[in-house]
C-alpha cells in the first residue's frame, strides 16, 4: 500500500509523469528533481499533517494569490 502512494504521489504530485524530455541528461535531470520534489513533499507532510494531495493544493494557491497581487500591483497608478 504504501509503495503504490509513493508511486502514485511521485507521478501526479511531483511531475515524473509529465516529463517532456528526450535526451537522456534531460530525462536525468527531470527524474532527480522529481525524486526532490517528493522529498520535500514528505518533509512537509511530517511537518503539517497534511497529505501530498492538500499539500500541492495549498502550494498551488498561493501561488496563484501571489500571482493576482502582483499583477494588481503593476497596474496600480503609483506603480507608473
Amino acid at each position: 500500500m504504501e509503495l503504490e502512494c509513493y508511486h502514485k504521489s511521485l507521478k501526479q504530485n511531483a511531475s515524473l509523469e509529465q516529463s517532456p524530455t528526450q535526451t537522456l541528461t534531460t530525462q536525468t535531470n527531470h527524474f532527480f528533481a522529481s525524486l526532490y520534489a517528493y522529498l520535500r513533499l514528505e518533509t512537509l507532510k511530517m511537518s503539517t499533517k497534511l497529505n501530498h494531495f492538500a499539500l500541492k493544493s495549498k502550494i498551488y494557491l498561493t501561488a496563484i494569490r501571489s500571482a493576482f497581487e502582483e499583477l494588481r500591483r503593476l497596474k496600480s497608478p503609483l506603480f507608473n
